[in-house]
């Protein structure tokens, strides 16, 4: 009783020819496949989202590492540039010639 014979899904198929039209059910069976691929793909982020947790810490704790190598880089540039009152502009370099 509770089952779907042969003949309730031939019913079930020329209903949705009817609705649909023969040129419609590709489309539509490419949509819902689509569709499918897209949900098990999500799904699939889902599950393995706090693996992902792990690598970004890490990735962060990367940046936070590089960020304090270019600090001291950046202070060691410092201290071998010329001091502003150093430098001549091209009018006191003109003057002074």
């Amino acid at each position: 009783m509770g089952e779907f014979s042969v003949w309730h899904w031939l019913i079930v198929i020329a209903v949705f020819v009817v609705l649909f039209g023969s040129a419609k059910l590709p489309q539509a069976a490419r949509s819902l496949g689509r569709s499918m691929r897209i949900f098990k793909s999500e799904t699939k982020g889902l599950m393995t989202d706090g693996d992902d947790s792990a690598e970004v810490t890490m990735s962060v704790q990367q940046m936070r590492e590089e960020a304090a190598r270019l600090r001291q880089e950046a202070a060691g540039l410092e201290q071998q540039a010329p001091r502003p009152q150093e430098l001549k502009t091209p009018d006191a370099a003109r003057q002074g010639d």
